[in-house]
């Protein structure tokens, strides 16, 4: 059983998510809370490996709770997603840098969100395909005016099956909606993903698709 906790400032919003999670099988709203320090606490409690949350919030808001709950618990040990109606670059950036495991629109639908909490769960991570434009975007302003040829080489050792999955995530697309496009299993999408990561040095999803954009290998 997946335990998730809900952190949001809009008690109708917490309660719609509630009622959505809870008629998923394998996931359990175990906790919500209105804000950031209450998120903190809640964590530091051990209520549920798996958290829900929102930027704007009072006291304290999301990415500064996010970056107290990293102090304490790994990304391995608790997974953090983002789901805020705020998906510009500077918002992504500033969310993955605290140490959030993904970032979801509040757009997203039941099926895809219920989706995403299970692969981030399993290790994974969720970035919607609106975040990942966001984040492609801001390295489009900010790339070098050549291709890094030297992060190009590091790509050139990745596998055809690792490359093909690098540049699937840089659509924003779930492990899943990856593996369903390649004919693979999600686990060995996830292998390619991670063997990719250590391959080029990248601490990260994120960084690994800002690493393929600068390699020149997304438009």
């Amino acid at each position: 059983m997946i335990r998730v906790l809900l952190a949001d400032d809009q008690e109708i919003i917490r309660q719609g998510l509630r009622a959505i999670l809870d008629a998923v099988d394998g996931i359990e709203v175990t906790a919500d809370v209105a804000d950031g320090a209450a998120a903190v606490r809640a964590v530091r409690d051990g209520v549920a490996e798996v958290v829900l949350m929102d930027l704007r919030m009072p006291v304290m808001d999301g990415v500064e709770a996010t970056r107290r709950i990293r102090e304490f618990a790994s990304a391995d040990t608790v997974k953090i997603v983002v789901l805020t109606t705020f998906d510009k670059a500077s918002t992504v950036l500033e969310a993955l840098t605290a140490g959030a495991n993904g970032f979801l629109s509040k757009g997203v639908g039941p099926a895809e969100l219920a989706s995403r909490i299970r692969e981030v769960a399993a290790g994974g991570a969720a970035l919607s395909s609106s975040a990942a434009a966001s984040l492609i975007d801001h390295v489009a302003e900010s790339r070098p005016r050549a291709i890094d040829s030297a992060l190009r080489r590091e790509f050139d050792a990745l596998t055809p099956r690792e490359l093909e999955a690098v540049l699937a995530a840089a659509t924003g697309e779930s492990n899943a909606g990856i593996a369903a496009g390649l004919h693979l299993s999600p686990f060995t999408v996830k292998t390619h993903i991670n063997r990719a990561m250590t391959k080029v040095g990248a601490r990260d999803r994120a960084q690994l698709i800002a690493f393929a954009y600068r390699a020149g290998l997304v438009d």
